[in-house]
C-alpha cells in the first residue's frame, strides 16, 4: 500500500477555484484538503 503525500501550504493558499482547476487538470490523481488546509494527494486506486 502506498501512503498519501501531504503538502503543507504555509507560504500561499489556493482558492476554491484554483483547487478545482488543479484537480481538473490532474484527473488521474485524487486531491483532498485536510482540516488545516493542507493538500493530500492520494495515489490512484
Amino acid at each position: 500500500m502506498v501512503n498519501p503525500l501531504e503538502i503543507k501550504f504555509n507560504s500561499f493558499k489556493l482558492t476554491d477555484e484554483q483547487f478545482y482547476q488543479l484537480c481538473h487538470d490532474n484527473r488521474d490523481l485524487r486531491f483532498e484538503r485536510n482540516s488545516k488546509g493542507d493538500m493530500v494527494i492520494m495515489p490512484p486506486t
